[in-house]
């Protein structure tokens, strides 16, 4: 008998509709979830909940409701939960078959409520774009025109249109000036699908540039489906701006956030926010990653500003609190505030951050609860383990970087099937476990003991420590414990899909905006 109370669809939608905060949980693998969920699900699986809640449900009393789909993992999150400090856990009544039952709307793929708000804009705004085969025949014919890649840097990498410059989206209004100077060059925004493409172009026009500009329809999928070319492995990037172009942009910035509503902040009124117990509020530095590992606010998460448009779910996982946006320049946390404001959220950028209060330097730190005290051996010593063979090593890194390399003999699992996966795995006298880091694998030690019986050790520094120490390696599917369902392979990424999942994929895009209407919780609007 569970001993955690239920929450129904309709307090869920009630607290939605009012603005309230909640956290809707999904706790299944990525690819699961890819396959059907609430609007505001935020997905974060039982296999790696205590690397990323903290982060992502900053305030231990916020209204957390859990689900799954009946496999038993909801129970196992909500009371994990409640050991890491939450006091306020329900399960979803009856589960996602129980969302939808009562009238619930389901969606499809990742980051869907970025993705629908995209095609409400070009719906209402009817946002310029060109088909691939024009913006082709313009580049056939040396055309004044520039391409803009929107999307990460290590996407453009992957793929990209000839001629393409990577200016991910939140730098688009800050850059463009200098990297088309001419008010009749042509601008084309492109990403692999739609959405940041639509969301880049809308800005641009958002801003009042003079310049004409469209996005290329379809990104690079209606590129591959044209039957044209990519390139693969370009290192094309916007430079630095002069301070004339800068504080150009940062007016017109401005203006759009002005309009969107976008409230102003202090320093001193972010501390105060802070301090609140009743309220979460999520800081977030939206300049580029080289950026910020310079120099950031204490406690601000970088989250570059195209990426936390395209992406809010996966870092402000409670719908309804409060986000304040940091940058050093006013155009990237405004343009991004702009957008996100639309998207139903209370949002504000911080005016006037001197420079001198950027003093925590280096990447972000997730914070995390206490790590679990465990056995460490060394690289060598599983190398004298293993050739005795008398060890079993279980890997619990992402299941891509396990096919790509790993220590010989090691099994993959997943930490949230972890009994289904043992069982699949020839028993051994010791276990020592892994994953890149032995982050997540410090975790599961005590999991493992408790399912096998068995002494249980941690890889010191993981698969990468043994890496360095010049251990060998393979790579492949030969030791798959489980299923390889933590991650959604998006049909857009890559350049290996098949065209009928690229083709299924645009067409879910264009239902987005129809969707919205039937579940009517968003609160969006368009400017």
């Amino acid at each position: 008998m569970s001993q955690t109370p239920n929450r129904s669809y309709a307090d869920i939608r009630k607290a939605l509709l009012a603005g309230e905060e909640t956290a809707l949980l999904d706790v299944r693998e990525e690819a699961p979830f890819a396959e059907a969920h609430p609007l505001f699900a935020a997905n974060i699986p039982l296999s790696k909940l205590e690397l990323e809640v903290y982060a992502r449900i900053p305030r231990r009393d916020t209204r957390v409701t859990v689900y799954d789909a009946g496999e038993g993992l909801a129970e196992r999150a909500a009371h994990k939960l409640r050991d890491l400090g939450y006091v306020d856990v329900a399960l979803l009544e009856g589960g996602l078959e129980g969302w939808r039952a009562a009238g619930g709307e389901l969606f499809k793929d990742v980051n869907v409520p970025s993705k629908a708000f995209g095609e409400l804009v070009e719906s209402e705004r009817h946002t310029p774009s060109l088909a691939a085969e024009e913006v082709k025949a313009l580049l056939d014919a040396k055309a004044d025109v520039v391409v803009l890649d929107a999307r990460r840097f290590d996407e453009y990498q992957t793929m990209s249109i000839p001629t393409g410059v990577s200016v991910p989206g939140a730098e688009l209004v800050l850059r463009v000036a200098e990297i088309a100077p001419n008010p009749a060059t042509r601008v084309i925004v492109n990403c692999a699908g739609r959405t940041r493409s639509i969301i880049g172009t809308q800005s641009l026009v958002n801003a009042g540039i003079p310049n004409p500009v469209a996005a290329l329809r379809n990104g690079t999928i209606g590129w591959t489906l044209a039957g044209q070319q990519l390139d693969h492995g370009q290192a094309r990037r916007f430079s630095e701006v002069s301070e004339v172009t800068r504080r150009q942009a940062a007016e017109a910035a401005r203006a759009v956030a002005d309009k969107a509503g976008v409230g102003r902040a202090s320093l001193a009124q972010l501390g105060a926010w802070q301090a609140e117990t009743a309220r979460t509020t999520y800081l977030f530095d939206v300049r580029t990653p080289e950026e910020y590992e310079a120099g950031h606010l204490p406690g601000a998460r970088s989250v570059p500003g195209g990426q936390l448009v395209q992406e809010t779910d996966h870092v402000a996982s409670v719908r309804g609190a409060r986000l304040v946006l940091a940058d050093d320049d006013g155009v990237r946390a405004n343009m991004s505030a702009s957008w996100l404001a639309q998207m139903g959220w209370e949002v504000h950028v911080l005016d006037d951050v001197p420079a001198s209060t950027f003093t925590q330097a280096g990447p972000w730190q997730a914070p995390l609860p206490a790590l679990p005290a465990t056995e460490e051996i060394t690289p060598q010593t599983l190398a004298d383990w293993l050739q005795e063979g008398d060890a079993r090593v279980l890997d619990f890194t992402a299941s891509a970087n396990h096919v790509k390399r790993h220590i010989p003999g090691a099994w993959w699992a997943l930490r949230g099937q972890l009994a289904e996966a043992l069982a699949r795995v020839p028993a051994a006298s010791r276990y020592v476990l892994t994953c890149g880091s032995s982050l997540l694998a410090r975790f599961a030690v005590a999991e493992v003991k408790a399912t096998t019986g068995r002494d249980v050790y941690l890889l010191a520094g993981g698969t990468a420590a043994w890496v360095a120490a010049g251990l060998p390696v393979e790579e492949g599917e030969q030791h798959l414990a489980s299923p390889r369902i933590d991650r959604y392979r998006r049909p857009y990424e890559g350049t290996d899909n098949p065209r009928e999942a690229m083709q299924g994929y645009l067409d879910w895009e264009f239902g987005l905006v129809e969707q919205l209407g039937r579940d009517s919780t968003h609160g969006f609007f368009v400017i």
